[in-house]
């Protein structure tokens, strides 16, 4: 069999870093480890090519090529999806599609050919099983959760690393909490299911046998949803593969706000090599938190927590969101002087959408609220149902608040407090290459000439290499976000 996979094309997004990937000559910033992870469960002797539309085009001759094409996307690659299944389609190519858009709403994909739903452990099998016999069907689906401990590494053969800022692995699925608009816990479930230590350190030694030195991103969606086993086995693990390594890593992951209650795990995870968390901070207005369930969040000095992290040595990247039921008209303001104050560098604000699924959808769908699907795109102005705020007001506070926190004033603000706040780990190293100097020259022509923040940037520059230098570096990586955010915003308005 030849197996082309293909991996659908991500619109111009705060998590796209499009921008900011020019300069450091990177096509995409993660490649598709899902696909990567299938094509490890499929016959060996299967043909494998995987085309990510992110990094390349596809051709009609890869099309062409294929018995099957197998397609996975999330949902604000719908559009490219789309595209992708119409030419194979056309050019009479079976599609075999999966992952988190088609287990959420398959039955809006006419033409897929078949479908593979919910966990490729379980279901795959029974696709190939099924193929071998000649009695395939419309759609594999289960309500079972696979154990993760059979789970192979990706084939990362089947891509070019060089044209990535950042590798990706996967150490644990599910969530113990249960957020009203979270889908996380529809896909994955509530009880965290782990990878074991020999298992994680065989897809370390992979990705470094492959010679990636640089960022990985653990993809879960909670990292730390079962602390013992982090604490006695997997961080302690990871802390002596690096060791031995030399440090090859840098990790970033997801977490939960409690993360900041654990003095120990905090440490354990700088010492393994973390510098940076992404943390759902949401909103802090009590009764949003409530209404959402978000009750890790709740009773609690979000500002301190984050401020706690950081003077521990990790950067807090956040998401929030605008558009509950509860927010007053005063919570832009709120949202944006937290943001400002906390020095939460990478704040990813967005729209309420409700997923298909979710709490938040079925609450929604009773009240006769649910207007469409969501996009997935929680920075195009678009929401998927009746807000109780008057709709043009939730708009324009939203702009109101990108507007102001990604201007060149208020965000170069931002990452001084939060450089001045920031205390990383001693063994914590800047490793130096020909694509972070070319990085930094053209900070220094794209800022610092043409750029419109010319001013903020020369003061950070010169502040930051004379004030901070062991930081420099990090703060023109900043720079060249801040760049990025304020380029996504302006293709949106």
């Amino acid at each position: 069999m030849n197996i082309l996979m293909v991996y659908p094309e991500y619109p111009d997004t705060f998590w796209s870093f499009k921008h900011a990937l020019k300069f450091i000559s990177k096509k995409a910033s993660f490649p598709p480890l899902g696909l990567l992870t299938i094509a490890a469960m499929l016959p060996v002797e299967w043909n494998k090519k995987l085309v990510d539309l992110n990094v390349a085009p596809l051709t009609d001759r890869d099309i062409l090529w294929a018995d099957l094409v197998f397609i996975s996307a999330m949902s604000v690659q719908r559009k490219s999806a789309e595209s992708i299944i119409a030419r194979c389609r056309k050019l009479g190519a079976k599609v075999v599609a999966g992952g988190p858009l088609f287990t959420s709403e398959y039955q809006s994909f006419v033409n897929v050919d078949h479908f593979i739903l919910n966990e490729g452990e379980i279901t795959i099998p029974q696709f190939v099983e099924d193929l071998k016999t000649g009695h395939l069907k419309p759609v594999y689906s289960t309500g079972l959760w696979a154990d993760i401990t059979t789970t192979p590494a990706p084939l990362w053969e089947l891509i070019d690393m060089n044209k990535y800022a950042t590798m990706n692995l996967q150490y644990s699925r599910g969530c113990p909490y249960n957020c009203e608009f979270c889908d996380i816990t529809v896909l994955f479930g509530r009880v965290p299911r782990m990878k074991t230590k020999e298992q994680l350190l065989s897809e370390l030694d992979i990705l470094y046998n492959q010679g990636w030195r640089g960022g990985v991103f653990f993809v879960d969606d909670n990292f730390i949803g079962n602390k013992v086993k982090l604490k006695k086995e997997i961080l302690p693990a990871i802390i002596a593969w690096m060791e031995q390594k030399n440090r090859p890593f840098s990790f970033i992951t997801e977490v939960s706000i409690d993360f900041s209650d654990d003095e120990e795990l905090m440490s354990l995870m700088i010492k393994a090599g973390f510098d940076t968390v992404f943390i759902g901070i949401e909103t802090p207005n009590q009764d949003s938190l409530v209404e959402c369930n978000k009750y890790q969040n709740k009773n609690r000095d979000l500002l301190a927590c984050i401020k706690k992290i950081q003077h521990n040595g990790l950067q807090v990247q956040a998401g929030f969101i605008v558009g509950f039921d509860s927010d007053p008209l005063s919570i832009f303001d709120r949202i944006t002087g937290f943001i400002q104050e906390s020095g939460i560098v990478s704040a990813m604000v967005g729209l309420l959408n409700a997923p298909r699924g979710t709490k938040l959808y079925q609450r929604l769908a009773k009240e006769g609220r649910i207007l469409k699907d969501m996009s997935g795109d929680n920075t195009d102005f678009s929401i998927n149902f009746i807000p109780k705020m008057d709709y043009n007001a939730l708009i324009e506070g939203y702009k109101k608040i990108i507007g102001t926190i990604y201007s060149p004033k208020h965000y170069y603000e931002r990452v001084k407090v939060f450089l001045k706040e920031y205390r990383p780990f001693a063994k914590q190293t800047v490793k130096i290459n020909l694509n972070s100097i070319a990085a930094l020259f053209k900070s220094m022509v794209y800022l610092g000439i043409i750029g419109k923040e010319r001013v903020h940037y020369w003061k950070l520059f010169l502040w930051s290499l004379f004030k901070k230098p062991r930081l420099f570096p990090l703060a023109i990586m900043l720079s060249i976000y801040g760049f990025h955010y304020r380029k996504t915003f302006e293709g949106y308005s």
